[in-house]
């Protein structure tokens, strides 16, 4: 299966008054490597609204918390396609301190491609689909 790997750096503004990152912010970590993926694979969110007239929202999240993060450290999100369908993709995604080391939270985040009209399932682009299940 194919990963990828994106850097976050924790800001004061992510942690939450006992000095760890608030459990909320991991998902935006998430959020932020899956689309930071699709714009390595050639593909922005603004463009497939546009052109193929699809976007994309979380049909379900399950998150497991191991260690919390801190101010400024250094983390990875690290996003692993586990599957792909015409119009759901499924990632597990970890978040790790440092060089990936230590994990610190697990995720597996659902997606559903849907129309960007009516919100109804709609399959995703082809050339999408194929880059993202190449194993490079």
């Amino acid at each position: 299966m194919q990963t990828f790997d994106w850097p976050v750096r924790v800001y004061y503004e992510d942690t939450d008054s006992g000095g760890v990152v608030y459990y909320a912010n991991y998902l935006k970590f998430m959020e932020r490597a899956r689309t930071e993926w699709l714009r390595a694979l050639g593909f922005e969110q603004d463009a497939l609204i546009r052109d193929a007239g699809v976007i994309f929202a979380v049909r379900s999240a399950t998150v497991d918390y191991r260690q919390p993060a801190r101010f400024n450290d250094g983390l990875i999100v690290r996003s692993t396609l586990q599957s792909a369908g015409r119009a759901s993709v499924v990632f597990d995604q970890q978040v790790l301190r440092g060089d990936g080391a230590e994990l610190l939270t697990r995720g597996t985040i659902k997606i559903a491609s849907l129309d960007a009209t009516t919100f109804r399932p709609k399959p995703m682009p082809q050339a999408l689909l194929e880059a993202l299940s190449r194993d490079d």
